[in-house]
């Protein structure tokens, strides 16, 4: 992506840093450290809040630059119900029972704010993904390897867990992080 205004991502995540990377953008990486305030209990508008919140945050510490702010979260949702980050290791064996043989949707909300000028977009994207079944000796194993322990819904598509993924309706980046053509074309519209 042809892109000439410097990028700041609001997270440490390095799957978001890697995606933007893909497309060509090089972002200068700043990680929010606002206390997230969540006033919805709709997947949807808990990712755009928390997003938002997070590209406010480091957007203060820019105004009047050349720069876009990116601020991103991602929630798993099952039958409505959100699933953050596990806490521990039984947290995550618990996510991963109840996605497995189902399936359950990951939104991921998407703040960019032009420092320059405060001009601000807010949106999220859905994507449903369907697991196969897994026994409980394929629960544990996959807990075990720690990856599921910094990703929301214990799982990631772009991991080991691709071995239980039978399918997604929707965009793949989105289920990795952020869904990085929706956020090019935000931008280029900027």
């Amino acid at each position: 992506m042809d892109w000439k205004k410097q990028v700041i991502l609001a997270s440490a995540s390095p799957r978001r840093l890697e995606l933007l990377r893909q497309v060509g953008l090089e972002p200068k990486v700043e990680p929010s450290q606002v206390e997230e305030v969540i006033t919805s209990s709709e997947p949807a508008q808990v990712v755009m809040e928390l997003s938002r919140q997070k590209a406010e945050d480091i957007a203060r510490l820019h105004r009047g630059e050349a720069a876009v702010i990116i601020g991103s979260d991602t929630v798993v949702a099952a039958d409505g119900v959100i699933l953050g980050k596990p806490k521990d290791r039984a947290d995550a064996i618990r996510m991963i029972g109840m996605l497995q043989g189902r399936s359950h949707q990951v939104f991921t909300g998407v703040t960019l704010i032009e420092a320059a000028d405060g001009q601000t977009v807010t949106f999220y994207e859905k994507t449903d993904v369907h697991v196969y079944p897994m026994t409980q000796e394929q629960i544990l194993s996959y807990a075990d390897t720690g990856e599921p322990m910094d990703k929301a819904g214990a799982y990631g598509i772009q991991g080991r867990f691709a071995a239980y993924i039978r399918g997604i309706e929707g965009d793949y980046t989105n289920v990795v992080g952020l869904p990085v053509g929706r956020v090019c074309q935000e931008l280029m519209k900027f």
